[in-house]
């Protein structure tokens, strides 16, 4: 057994097959029937040829047959693809070329599209339904059929590839390289909150040994927090829930049905649903201990709902990007509005670098640019160029992970994070980060979302323009939130234009759509 994946994941079936691993609405599988159905699927993947390194996609919603198909494609050694289910055809061609897949599982929700595209993706032969009948693909419960329970699949390793595609915020997404064991390592070692555990044994004992908790990965699973959040569960031992999209009263109805333990959520995108649906609704929440938020900002005032809403529970949020793996720790009272503060983990080989890639000195104030040494991701799929920009060697030799956000560190070895460089608004000369414009406008009782980006300016260069989503209840006027910024924020970081929209684009793990939002921008001013 390596700190492989599915080598992991089959140790602690055979540790604990009667306990439940997966639940999703109506749906349950214990560890030892999940690893049965992944076994099956896996042996009907290589009968159709695929082989070791070859991609299979998943376009999935949130269900047993994504993360049985996850686990087939790494049982098998191929490389599991996760491909966004909200794309349209032309997004979809573009990541079926681009990802090299030559397997598509995919719902029949999605089939149109797929039907569309697929013959125009040249390597692109097997196609496998699920959720009902289908005109293109072989329907899923057939190809568990045709193969075996077992195992019996050649031996893996810890330098066997695993593939994330980005979500693509601000271009196409690209899929990030990692090696399993890397991977592994990067997101907790089996064990978040402290040292990395040493063996693979050691992660099987654990599992074996732990008073099993259950932990919902609200997120879809085409995202990697999900992904990621799904086997550090298992690492746990414990039961992991979904529902299939996300939907704050489904997810609130599974946490009473489930009795879930840890709810883990991606910034406001989530949290914020997730807090009015508890400020109208009658739910069990007396099972939750803990919210996580990863992957996205988690804005103060929307936190302040949440924690309004869930007195009681901890509420917890990390720092750390599908290339770097998970890096730091909210400091107490950290906030977009005042500055993201993250201590970095003990763990985690962290910097901020100036543009020479030397360490910026602690406590001076100079911005440079988050990265990470060690284990990272070590490349970018079919792409050379962005490998290059991103993964970088410094004066010594050593290999750093830029990570694109911009950072001072304090003093005390801790770091203030302000935002990525691609969206920083340079306006006149000063910079603007547009996630502490966003979360001062998401202060505002009036303002639901909103999404902060830079439109072009004959004197200025660019301008700030805000793209707002009001709320439904309480009327807003751009007079008004002029008025809430200027008191929060210096003069040129206020919006000079601001777009009312009915309803914002987000990706679905709830990142933000800079590409739409300029458009919309530019559109509205």
């Amino acid at each position: 057994m390596e700190f492989n994946h599915a080598d992991l994941f089959e140790g602690i079936a055979d540790a604990v097959g009667d306990r439940t691993a997966v639940a999703c609405e109506d749906e349950h599988r214990t560890y030892a029937e999940l690893d049965a159905e992944a076994n099956r699927l896996a042996h009907y993947l290589l009968d159709l040829g695929i082989k070791p390194g070859q991609h299979v996609g998943l376009q999935l919603f949130n269900g047993i047959p994504y993360i049985a198909g996850h686990l087939a494609a790494l049982k098998i050694r191929a490389v599991p693809i996760n491909v966004n289910y909200r794309y349209v055809e032309s997004e979809l061609l573009y990541l079926y070329k681009d990802s090299d897949i030559r397997a598509l599982i995919y719902d029949v929700e999605l089939e149109p599209r797929v039907a569309a595209v697929k013959d125009e993706a040249p390597l692109l032969e097997h196609l496998i339904a699920v959720g009902g009948p289908s005109s293109i693909g072989v329907p899923y419960a057939e190809a568990l059929e045709r193969g075996s329970p077992e195992r019996g699949f050649e031996q893996r390793s810890g330098e066997d590839v695993y593939i994330i595609y980005t979500g693509g915020t601000t271009g196409m997404p690209k899929g990030a390289m990692w090696h399993s064991e890397d991977l592994f390592m990067g997101f907790g070692g089996g064990n978040p909150y402290g040292e990395p555990l040493s063996t693979p044994q050691a992660v099987v004992d654990q599992a074996a040994a732990a008073n099993p908790m259950v932990m919902m990965a609200a997120a879809p699973l085409m995202h990697g927090a999900a992904q990621m959040g799904t086997f550090i569960s298992w690492w746990m031992g414990s039961t992991v829930v979904y529902v299939r999209k996300f939907d704050a009263d489904a997810v609130w109805r599974a946490v009473g049905r489930e009795r879930v333990n840890t709810l883990s959520i991606t910034g406001d995108a989530m949290a914020r649903p997730l807090a009015e649906a508890l400020a109208n609704g009658d739910y069990d929440v007396s099972s939750l201990i803990v919210v996580s938020s990863t992957g996205a900002i988690l804005t103060g005032a929307v936190r302040d709902r949440l924690q309004q809403a869930l007195p009681n529970i901890m509420i917890l949020d990390s720092f750390g990007s599908t290339e770097s793996g998970y890096t730091a720790s909210e400091v107490a009272g950290s906030k977009p509005e005042k500055g993201l503060h993250y201590q970095p983990n003990a763990t985690a080989e962290l910097a901020v670098l100036d543009e020479k890639l030397r360490p910026v000195e602690p406590g001076s104030g100079e911005l440079g640019t988050v990265a990470k040494a060690g284990r990272v991701a070590f490349g970018y799929y079919n792409d050379t160029e962005k490998t290059a920009r991103t993964m970088v060697t410094d004066a010594d030799g050593k290999r750093w992970l830029l990570t694109g956000d911009l950072a001072t560190v304090n003093a005390d070895g801790t770091v203030n994070v302000f935002g990525r460089g691609s969206q920083c608004i340079n306006t006149g000369g000063e910079k603007v980060f547009p996630e502490e414009v966003e979360a001062v406008l998401k202060g505002h009782a009036g303002v639901f979302d909103a999404v902060v980006t830079g439109v072009p300016d004959e004197r200025w260069g660019s301008r700030v323009a805000a793209v707002v989503e009001a709320r439904k209840d309480v009327p807003v006027t751009a007079e008004e939130l002029d008025e809430h910024c200027r008191t929060r924020l210096s003069g040129y970081k206020v919006p000079r234009t601001y777009v009312f929209v009915d309803e914002m684009v987000r990706s679905p793990a709830g990142k933000a759509d800079y590409r739409w939002a300029a458009r919309q921008a530019a559109e509205g001013s």
